[in-house]
């Protein structure tokens, strides 16, 4: 059995072994564990119950993960969206004055719409489509971007009414206590320890304990309250003309946050086939839209790959038995809130600089000599962390790209998919002007 798992997961090619797969989905899951307590704590202000809210995200992210890992075969860990859970929350209901159970009803719309789309084959056919010169840059922004938001959750850097951001408060505990993960995880890494982020992490959550920085609080529900939220969507209320456009912009949103993700992931792995696309793309992206199809039903936002998974990654996971270690340890969250919530945001930051600080590595590989590559690639790259958004760095990007080869004469060398996605790239951003 043992032999037959290895087969199907291709230890052997990629190689790789149990343990470092194993040690990579605890490192994904250590990473992106915030989720399971930070998405409840925004959608509760739509009227939902934090408890079921929390029951739901663990589900829909441990289902997700585990088909991800068991299906796609890829180290992906899926997830609420952070950008989506806010959109839902204070654009839809609380700007919209849409109904929570109307939203949950768009969103399952748009995975539907999700699976439609995979199986004609045309999101595989978007991802292809996609310049090879891009991949790169898309990496390096979100590197950057995901390396921005560490900056941030470990007081590092602090918002600045003149200068947009500045230097934070060195001296609080616990951004002492993340720059001592920052230092541990770097060491680790320079010295060539596996499983680095995750031995940084724990050690560094040690450290909290004792100098009582550390919350140790977690927190306690009851598993029926999970019928406060599960199968109330209104598929009908959503297919009102009225809530198309929340529907589209659910569905436009996760389409390019996903195909970043894939991107990202997939270029620091090494996981990219000799003809410079990902395995088994069709398979991934339907793991996407059932995610969030089983995201609305139990009552949650839309489920998106999570760029957190690069930590797995970078700590040496290949195959799809990341996801599923990760996918595990979410359904296991169910019962072990007050361990989960243990884990703070102060410790699981650092870990997310040294990840992006990996990932710009791919930055070498783009044609800064040539303009009309290096200056679409620069504006996604710059883009995707100052606006705090994938789906814009990708927008603004695929536009430059494409409007630079057309005015240089070389239309031609542009996918035919690549002036549909600019098109509607452009009308997105005049629709919200």
């Amino acid at each position: 059995m043992k032999k037959k798992l290895e087969q199907y997961f291709e230890f052997g090619t990629l190689g790789t072994n149990w343990r470092t797969e194993i040690i990579a989905g605890l490192t994904t899951f250590t990473t992106m564990s915030y989720i399971i307590f930070l998405c409840p704590s925004i959608m509760v202000e739509t009227g939902m119950p934090y408890s079921a809210l929390f029951i739901a995200t663990c589900i829909s992210a441990g289902v997700g993960s585990i088909l991800m890992g068991a299906y796609a075969r890829f180290p992906i860990a899926l997830a609420p969206g952070m950008g989506l859970t806010a959109y839902f929350t204070y654009a839809v209901v609380l700007g919209m004055g849409v109904s929570w159970q109307t939203a949950l009803g768009a969103v399952f719309i748009s995975g539907v719409v999700f699976i439609f789309l995979t199986v004609v084959g045309i999101r595989k056919m978007i991802v292809s489509a996609i310049p090879a010169e891009m991949y790169a840059a898309v990496s390096t922004g979100i590197g950057l971007f995901i390396a921005f938001i560490g900056l941030q959750k470990s007081g590092i850097i602090v918002p600045h009414p003149t200068t947009l951001v500045t230097m934070g408060n060195l001296g609080t505990p616990s951004t002492l206590l993340s720059i001592f993960c920052l230092f541990l995880i770097g060491a680790l890494l320079a010295r060539g320890i596996r499983g680095a982020i995750l031995i940084g992490i724990v050690v560094t959550m040690g450290v909290g304990c004792i100098f009582n920085i550390t919350d140790l609080h977690g927190h306690s529900f009851s598993y029926s309250e999970i019928g406060l939220t599960a199968f109330r969507l209104d598929i009908p209320g959503a297919l009102r003309l009225g809530v198309a456009e929340i529907i589209f912009t659910f569905l436009f949103i996760d389409m390019f946050d996903n195909i970043g993700t894939l991107i990202a992931v997939g270029k620091r792995g090494g996981l990219f086939n000799s003809s410079n696309q990902i395995p088994r793309v069709n398979r991934i992206l339907a793991s996407d839209a059932v995610a969030t199809i089983v995201g609305s039903v139990a009552g949650t936002s839309t489920v998106v790959s999570y760029i957190e998974s690069a930590a797995g990654v970078v700590a040496g996971g290949k195959t799809g038995v990341v996801a599923i270690v990760t996918g595990l340890l979410f359904v296991a969250a169910l019962f072990l809130a007050p361990l989960v919530g243990v884990i703070p945001i102060a410790v699981t930051a650092p870990a997310l600089i040294i990840v992006g600080s990996l990932m710009v590595a791919q930055i070498g590989e783009i044609k800064w000599s040539v303009p009309d590559i290096a200056i679409p690639a620069f504006l996604t790259m710059i883009t995707i962390p100052l606006t705090f958004s994938i789906a814009n760095g990708l927008a603004l990007g695929f536009m430059a790209f494409t409007v630079l080869r057309v005015l240089t004469g070389r239309y031609r060398e542009v996918n035919f998919l690549m002036y549909v996605m600019t098109a509607l790239l452009v009308a997105k951003v005049l629709y919200q002007a």
